[in-house]
């Protein structure tokens, strides 16, 4: 027969939302786990999350271990302790504990989040709870699964992606902390699920999703398409249309009422025409009756959309983003859009054109609903796209997600409406007190639990782990990995460690 180990957890206190336990310090409770607190006379269960770890809090162990520390420095000779005091003394100096944060209750097999009652302190048994299990009990459902990592005991993690469609997510942390990691592991699982991915890459990273760790191709190799600004990306006129074309050079070229008034006419003139070309509008431009300043102005941001290289110069050579998108389904795929060297211009124009482009395609219904993933979004997006992003585009069909090291470039109302956010390390005291406080996660959890998150390690917020905050080891990832810190030293020549000496004087 089995004997099951007993609990060493106890309640001490409860004030507000909080619920503080003691554990001996043999018992693996740490930081981001979860406990059940059961009481028979209870109508169910409560869930406590640990946020934070510390010792007991007494003067008299205080004077104690002080008393122990002078002793020690000034007697020798050897200890007697028959009754071993001295090891019951240590293990309560070295008690833990543990401030929760009251999560929720159990009652009839259902996980809900009010809780109307109080456990009894010496009744009430307290034992750890699996991050898989509460999940269950939340009423998790879907079909589109993605392992993205491990809890803290080794059981396989997974978030479900039915709770990723529709929503907005933020991928945020300090530098080389796994943000880009978990965004392709994200991007890959949606595109093995049957999705359309659009990435905006800033650093030739998603380039590998189709390629196995040692440079050989893999599943979804046929279904990632790389388009580079210039070469392999370029746009017709009459295929962009007068809305794409009159955001572009309203948001992006920053043209003035009285010349976008002009622009307007020029453009419907050429419609249904075989001049809407670059080379007709220019002609159109140069022929046309009116202001000369502002026949300037038009001219002079018509030569700088001719030197993105992003306009084609007839109907024939530019990409169709429809036909594209078709192209990937019914197995789903992904458009990486390699933004690395593109000119900041280039790449806000890019961008501009693309989401104005989305939206009319899925306003109209000629394309399903699409993924998109936006590095460090705010070098290129433009200030009202945020709110769009938001509230009209994901309404269109466009579900994004940010990704960024700097948290405080991402407006307050955005993270207060993001349906998911995933944070890695962060020990700067300003980017935790602005996730704090625009989170709609407590902000004592967040400040506890990401200051010490080691590397790789993500806490996740959100409809994608039913609002229970969960602490995940993100996995190692099967595709290349691409878009690496490139270092100095690191390099070696002919397979021989790079010594870098000092000149000799003379």
């Amino acid at each position: 027969m089995t004997r099951r180990r007993k609990s060493k957890v106890k309640i001490l206190e409860k004030e507000a939302d909080q619920i503080s336990v003691v554990a001996l310090p043999s018992e693996s409770v740490y930081q981001g786990d979860y406990l059940e607190i059961i009481d028979s006379s209870g109508p169910g269960s409560i869930v406590i999350q640990v946020f934070e770890e510390t010792y007991i809090p007494s003067q008299s162990l205080t004077e104690d271990i002080i008393r122990e520390q002078i002793i020690e420095a000034s007697a020798s000779g050897t200890d007697l302790d028959p009754l071993e005091i001295a090891s019951v003394s240590q293990m309560i100096k070295d008690m833990r504990l543990l401030k929760c944060k009251i999560r929720g209750c159990i009652q009839n097999g259902l996980m809900i989040p009010n809780v109307s009652w109080l456990p009894s302190r010496t009744r009430s048994k307290v034992r750890k709870i699996s991050q898989s299990k509460l999940l269950d009990l939340a009423g998790q459902t879907g079909s589109a699964q993605i392992k993205i990592g491990t809890t803290r005991d080794g059981e396989p993690f997974t978030v479900l992606g039915e709770a990723i469609d529709g929503n907005l997510s933020i991928i945020t942390g300090k530098k080389e902390s796994g943000k880009s990691h978990l965004s392709k592991i994200l991007a890959s699982s949606l595109v093995s699920s049957g999705a359309v991915v659009i990435v905006f890459d800033l650093n030739d990273e998603y380039e590998g999703l189709g390629m196995n760790k040692d440079g050989t191709e893999n599943e979804l190799s046929s279904r990632i398409i790389v388009l580079e600004p210039g070469r392999t990306l370029r746009f017709a006129l009459d295929y962009l249309g007068e809305f794409s074309l009159i955001s572009l050079m309203q948001h992006v070229l920053d043209s003035p009422s009285a010349s976008l008034r002009e622009f307007i006419r020029i453009i419907q003139a050429l419609e249904h025409t075989d001049r809407y070309t670059m080379d007709g509008l220019s002609e159109a431009i140069q022929n046309w009756r009116g202001n000369e300043l502002v026949k300037d102005a038009l001219y002079s941001r018509l030569q700088t959309m001719r030197n993105s290289g992003i306009f084609a110069r007839t109907a024939n050579e530019g990409i169709r983003v429809d036909d594209l998108t078709k192209s990937l389904l019914p197995r789903g795929g992904a458009i990486v859009i390699s933004l690395k060297k593109a000119s900041s211009l280039t790449k806000k124009m890019v961008v501009e054109i693309l989401l104005s482009k989305l939206v009319q395609l899925l306003e109209r219904e000629l394309i399903p609903p699409v993924f998109l993933f936006a590095e460090e979004a705010h070098l290129y997006l433009r200030e009202t796209y945020w709110d769009d992003i938001v509230t009209r585009m994901r309404h269109f069909g466009i579900f994004t997600t940010l990704i960024t090291n700097q948290p405080d470039a991402i407006k307050d109302g955005i993270y207060r409406q993001a349906d998911n956010i995933f944070l890695f390390n962060f020990t700067n005291e300003t980017d935790l007190d602005m996730i704090a406080r625009a989170s709609t996660a407590d902000s004592d959890t967040i400040r506890s639990i990401v200051r010490t998150l080691p590397r790789r390690y993500c806490l996740i917020l959100g409809k994608v782990v039913s609002d229970l905050p969960m602490l995940v080891k993100i996995g190692e990832s099967k595709f290349l990995a691409m878009g690496q810190t490139k270092k100095f030293f690191s390099r070696s020549s002919n397979g021989k460690k790079l010594i870098l000496a000092a000149p000799e004087t003379k």
